[in-house]
């Protein structure tokens, strides 16, 4: 029996999805082997990716002076590849408004100056700063946001005023779960692993401009964008089975309306765990409402013995991977896009329960 998986990632796949790469395991298409066997070069996989980015692009609607490339080495590579690329003044800011961001912060400050230019580390990142008027240093780069915090659950529902510089955002754990607007970003990326494939593969989405060769001494060939840009993302054996699985998310998601749909599905779903947390006497959200995510909702009872217990009895009721991140502790519901209305009233039926057993 499946259990509902609510991990940060590696994280819940469409079940329909699985169960096409299944039938298609051995033998991809009267190809007589499988995608996991099959030459990058070939004519077969040349479909495989291309038809991938057609339909990633059809889904978010991407216009033709932006690149999208698939890549390995996860988010966390984009921390360094981004200023290796972009950083021609040796300067760019930073919003830090969690873990993910103070990494590729701390990485930034490695290749020159990278100015911290709001935070929200005095309540624990439980909320996004004001961004509307923000000191964005007059010979930045580039803005550099992670959108939607993995750990922390909270999100950007307004993108930062970055008076005119590029702004770079690490989508990962909201990427595709809604409508987003490409042409307001210089460079969107993320590591598909939440809401859209196995690890291994990024997509980096970046405007045809920041796509130079200029970038900064000793970077290396294949962390420049403009090399796989130019090669279709082929330059050298791409993750080639996790690309295909994605391949059939995007088309998943098509299937199903598109991301306004999954917005819509999204937010519904979200609701009946904000909902009862908000009316519960035992567990308590731990992000403020308006930045809310709908992706991962992390939450205490404020009792750390009570949490440890709640994780262990949720485990063995089949409600798995809900211990909140070891910086934080307390519980984390990661409910991306795969995650059935079902598994989240089933987790809130087993809270009720829960509470009503240990209030």
């Amino acid at each position: 029996m499946r259990v509902y998986n609510f991990s940060a990632g590696p994280a819940m796949l469409p079940e329909e999805v699985l169960r096409e790469a299944a039938d298609e395991m051995l033998d991809y298409r009267g190809t007589g082997m499988s995608v996991m066997e099959m030459s990058h070069r070939s004519k077969a996989y040349a479909e495989i990716i291309e038809t991938a980015e057609a339909d990633l692009r059809s889904l978010l609607g991407i216009p033709d002076n932006y690149r999208v490339l698939f890549l390995q080495g996860g988010a966390s590579q984009q921390f360094a590849m981004i200023p290796m690329n972009l950083m021609k003044n040796r300067v760019a800011d930073y919003i830090i408004t969690g873990q993910w961001a103070k990494k590729a912060h701390a990485e930034a400050k490695l290749y020159g100056e990278a100015n911290a230019i709001a935070s929200s580390a005095d309540k624990t990142f439980s909320y996004i700063p004001d961004c509307s008027d923000l000191p964005i240093s007059a010979n930045a780069d580039y803005v550099y946001i992670c959108e939607n915090n993995t750990i922390y659950g909270t999100k950007f529902h307004e993108l930062p005023n970055t008076k005119g510089k590029p702004l770079v955002a690490d989508v990962s754990s909201c990427f595709l779960s809604e409508p987003m607007d490409v042409t307001r970003y210089g460079v969107v990326y993320g590591g598909v692993q939440k809401n859209i494939g196995p690890a291994g593969v990024v997509i980096v989405i970046i405007r045809d401009d920041l796509v130079t060769e200029d970038v900064l001494p000793g970077t290396p060939t294949m962390l420049r964008y403009k090399i796989h840009a130019d090669n279709g993302s082929l330059y050298n054996t791409p993750p080639a089975y996790g690309i295909y699985i994605c391949g059939k998310v995007f088309k998943w998601l098509k299937a199903r309306g598109g991301l306004p749909a999954m917005k819509e599905y999204n937010e519904k779903k979200a609701a009946i765990l904000y909902d009862y947390l908000d009316a519960s006497k035992l567990f308590r959200g731990t992000v403020e409402k308006k930045d809310r995510s709908l992706m991962n909702v992390p939450f205490v009872t404020g009792s750390d013995e009570l949490d440890a217990k709640f994780v262990r009895e949720a485990t063995a009721a089949g409600l798995v991977n809900l211990k909140g991140h070891r910086t934080v502790g307390g519980m984390r519901a990661s409910i991306y896009n795969a995650m059935p209305t079902e598994g989240v009233c089933e987790l809130v039926r087993f809270m009720e329960k829960f509470e009503a057993e240990n209030a």
